[in-house]
């Protein structure tokens, strides 16, 4: 009878437990993080200075010998050749050390104000900064069927954004929302982040006309003195691999300059296509590229904020196919790191990359590769933190939130180790003595809120604990965070002026255009 009993009083205490950790894990507050983070950990420095600046030379050699278009912005052209380089017609050639010199200007690191003051980011220096994923058509749903965006999609990921703790940026096009015509959907892209978070945004760069849209938004919200003194808005714009600049991405890059607002210059590199399939040569492209676009915002308005921005790829040889998270962008990433710090200027690289088209296993594997080149490359500002799979073609809201999840993980991981009279515990040594344990002393019982990283998606029950539950694998505990996040949000408070004002402008400027769907 006793074994019986004993069995059944120790099930029932691990019942009490479990219970009480569900308890607990319900109640428990909402995590609270700083607006960005600020490292505590160096960035790695793994190539030595003989190789960085043969990668140098090989970049200037590059930009002096083959050169790079710039087509159908002929004031980019005269820009630089005002400036000293040498133009043959669309084609750009610069004396080593020529575009160096123009970058001297940019500053080395700003402040992106954000419509509440609490969560203005600084991009550059030590501070680290998550955006979303970016660009991608697709949205691909919890069953796993894939289909285009729409506003709705939009709206959602921008909410799910704002309500994590870990994601500091609203980012840009989340998802292209593709039920609203072409010349008109950045308006109300740009009118959602405004709307939906108070978190710093990005604005459109597919037409010059598109990006001045955005940026007088940004101006109503802001008022137009604030904004051409202090950033506060983004516009990403990328190079048409290899070593060809179009002028619907440089007159873009210049209306966010000219307006004192930060580009976001990134040469989009995948290896064996756009570019050599060997690092090294990749890694001379990309600062070849990039220090172009870079030079533009300072020849167009000197000292305007903008980021130098790396997306290394590569490609299945056998097929063709892109691949994303894999070992040599991860590396190339690190060493593109030291390369724009030699520059001085804030570095934007990274992303939570994959091409698994499920929140699989495949697609964390590849995602934390890539992430953690971008952190331990000193990226200041990463994009594609949260949501990205398909290759960039598509987003996922589990995804997304597996993703922000890890962010929340990795603002520990760049803490590094605090060193203090309480983080030593020595005291604690002496309460618990030899052979004892620490689960109750009181060095426990005063820091085990803050001691360790809480997920919100990983399960670390038993498994009995867990079965009871339902055996929810880490997309379907996903799922239902989505559910509870949505039903929970809030908008944060817009001043009925400035919105009211907003959607005039929306309206005139939609009125003033035939609809266009390509």
């Amino acid at each position: 009878m006793s074994e019986p009993d004993s069995r059944e009083g120790t099930e029932g205490a691990r019942r009490s437990r479990r219970g009480a950790g569900r308890e607990r894990r319900q109640s428990a507050p909402a995590p609270v993080a700083p607006p960005y983070i600020t490292r505590a950990i160096p960035p790695y420095e793994v190539m030595g200075e003989e190789n960085l600046q043969r990668i140098e030379r090989a970049a200037d050699r590059i930009l002096a010998e083959t050169g790079i278009e710039i087509r159908d912005d002929d004031v980019a052209i005269e820009l630089f050749r005002r400036s000293g380089a040498r133009v043959d017609g669309t084609r750009l050639r610069f004396e080593p050390g020529h575009l160096r010199e123009i970058l001297k200007t940019a500053p080395r690191e700003f402040v992106q104000h954000a419509r509440n003051p609490a969560r203005s980011v600084r991009i550059g220096g030590n501070a680290v900064v998550f955006a979303p994923a970016y660009g991608a058509p697709f949205v691909i749903d919890a069953d796993g069927s894939r289909r285009y965006g729409t506003l709705a999609d939009f709206q959602t990921l921008v909410k799910l954004a704002y309500a994590s703790p870990w994601l500091h940026h609203s980012g840009g096009t989340v998802v292209e929302p593709t039920d609203v015509p072409v010349n008109k959907r950045h308006l109300d892209m740009v009118y959602a982040h405004i709307r939906y978070s108070d978190k710093p945004f990005m604005g459109s760069v597919t037409a010059e006309e598109r990006a001045e849209d955005s940026i007088a938004m940004a101006r109503i919200v802001f008022g137009v003195d604030f904004v051409d003194r202090h950033c506060v808005i983004l516009g990403n714009v990328n190079v048409n691999s290899p070593l060809l600049w179009d002028g619907t991405m440089t007159r873009a890059l210049r209306a966010y300059a000219r307006a004192n607002q930060a580009g976001v210059v990134v040469p989009f590199i995948l290896g064996g296509a756009m570019g050599p399939v060997t690092n090294a040569g990749a890694i001379a492209q990309s600062l070849a590229e990039t220090m172009v676009g870079c030079a533009l915002t300072q020849l167009e308005r000197p000292g305007a904020p903008v980021i130098f921005g790396n997306f290394l790829s590569s490609m299945s040889l056998r097929s063709g196919a892109p691949t994303f998270g894999t070992p040599e962008p991860a590396v190339g990433t690190l060493v593109v790191g030291q390369l724009a710090r030699r520059l001085g200027l804030p570095l934007r690289s990274g992303g939570s990359f994959t091409t698994s088209k499920r929140p699989d296993a495949q697609a964390m594997q590849e995602s934390v590769v890539s992430m953690l080149s971008a952190v331990q490359g000193g990226a200041n500002f990463i994009l594609h933190s949260a949501g990205f799979l398909d290759g960039l073609l598509s987003v996922n809201l589990q995804k997304f939130v597996l993703d922000a999840d890890f962010c929340g993980a990795l603002h520990s991981y760049l803490a590094g180790v605090q060193v203090d009279d309480n983080q030593l515990a020595v005291e604690a040594f002496a309460e618990v003595g030899p052979g004892s344990h620490f689960l109750g002393c009181s060095h426990t019982l005063a820091n085990y809120t803050t001691a360790f990283f809480d997920s919100q998606t990983n399960d670390n029950e038993a498994f009995e604990t867990w079965s009871e539950a339902g055996g929810l694998d880490a997309a379907a505990r996903a799922a239902l965070r989505v559910e509870k996040t949505l039903s929970a949000y809030e908008a944060p408070p817009l001043d009925a002026a400035i919105d009211e004002e907003l959607r005039a402008f929306i309206a005139q400027r939609k009125a003033a255009m035939a609809d266009q769907w390509y």
